[in-house]
């Protein structure tokens, strides 16, 4: 009767060890990967913003 208290006891605590080690880790290595991609994507905005040809439409001059 308390052996499945025991494992289930043990797999709790193991599955809190290895979410903290995880956190750990992981975490840093998620907001490292947000940063870039905010600079990515603010640099892309830039691009865009800022092109030369903005307002400039595709189509060929009329010819009369």
């Amino acid at each position: 009767m308390l052996k499945p208290v025991l494992t289930l006891a043990a797999v709790g605590f193991a599955g809190v060890l290895l979410f903290k080690i995880a956190a750990g880790l992981l975490l840093p290595l998620f907001f490292l990967v947000f940063k870039v991609a905010m600079i990515v994507g603010l640099i892309m905005f830039a691009v865009w913003f800022f092109r030369k040809d903005r307002g400039k439409e595709d189509t060929p001059p009329a010819t009369s």
